[in-house]
């Protein structure tokens, strides 16, 4: 069984800014906002929800099934992943347009400022889960563009695949009934501790109401680690993993999100999988980009151990 991921390709253009935004905003004058951020560093990479999920998810031995799109320039983005061993079989080449990209300004404080061009990441693009063959045991829904989330999402219910709902930044696109019915087309819902405010701001739904209409909630809290609670009524809270730097903590959320569902896979308690979320979310932040960093099967089980005090196995399709 193979999990999809379903989400953006995108080429990242990932800037550094050495000050803090709310030193340059004058709040009073946003109506008439003009800004410029001198930044010291610029990079162009691989990123893309999607993408960045995958990679981490083939670096602990799934086979993930991409559904997305690339433009006229994705040759070597998808190039990128088939020499990572990631299989581009359901991604669709448009020749009219360029690739999605994202300029993303991260200041000292950890804020980000993000302009976004979206380019084939549409529905007309974007295959349909119908015509996919092998067999889904999970599919994680995350952001790209609206209508692609939720023609997929509808589609996870009517083929009875379970599915994630990780609305992101394209949470303010959606309206209430839309979240609404997602959430409830979902297994798992997840986002970090500003997002999952967000979403019951906007759709009326504490937590306890959120959890009558999915089974799991998953809210990242960043270097405070992260908190799961289910329909059951379990909570469990999760340390974070130390990371060895921090340069760059763009990612580190994909990642978090490729340790967990894998550890779901796997058969772990709901511990083990933040655990392992936290973990490969280490990584993420050590390095500049979204899909620079790397590790071994021996590296991550030595990093879990060291973190948590115990083993982890991560064979594949090994339960505990």
């Amino acid at each position: 069984m193979s999990i999809l991921v379903s989400g953006s390709l995108v080429y990242d253009h990932i800037m550094n800014f050495p000050d803090s935004f709310k030193n340059h905003i004058m709040p009073d004058r946003i109506h008439i906002l003009n800004v410029c951020f001198g930044v010291e560093r610029l990079q162009k990479s691989w990123g893309g929800t999607a993408g960045n999920i995958a990679l981490t998810m083939k670096m602990l031995g799934m086979e993930p099934l991409v559904v997305s799109s690339v433009g006229s320039d994705g040759a070597e983005y998808l190039k990128h992943l088939e020499k990572k061993n990631v299989s581009t079989k359901f991604i669709h080449t448009d020749k009219e347009q360029l690739t999605a990209s994202a300029y993303i300004t991260t200041d000292a404080d950890d804020n980000q400022i993000t302009a976004f061009y979206n380019g084939p990441l549409c529905e007309e693009h974007t295959l349909s889960l119908r015509e996919i063959k092998e067999p889904i045991s999970l599919a994680l829904i995350s952001p790209t563009q609206k209508q692609v989330m939720m023609k997929h999402m509808k589609e996870c219910a009517e083929l009875q695949i379970k599915a994630v709902f990780d609305p992101g930044q394209q949470m303010t696109a959606f309206d209430e009934i839309e979240l609404k019915k997602m959430i409830s087309q979902a297994h798992f819902v997840i986002g970090n501790d500003y997002e999952i405010g967000l979403l019951q701001k906007r759709t009326g739904w504490d937590a306890r109401e959120l959890l009558k209409n999915t089974k799991v909630l998953i809210t990242t809290l960043g270097e405070r680690g992260s908190v799961i609670t289910t329909a059951e009524g379990e909570e469990i809270e999760v340390d974070p993993c130390a990371p060895q730097s921090f340069d760059d903590p763009t990612g580190a959320g994909d990642a978090y999100r490729a340790g967990f569902f894998v550890g779901f896979e796997l058969g772990y308690n709901w511990k083990t999988c933040g655990q392992m979320g936290s973990v490969a979310a280490s990584y993420a932040i050590e390095t500049f980009g979204t899909q620079e960093h790397d590790f071994t099967l021996q590296q991550f089980r030595d990093r879990y151990s060291k973190a948590y005090g115990e083993e982890i196995a991560l064979l594949h399709g090994q339960s505990k």
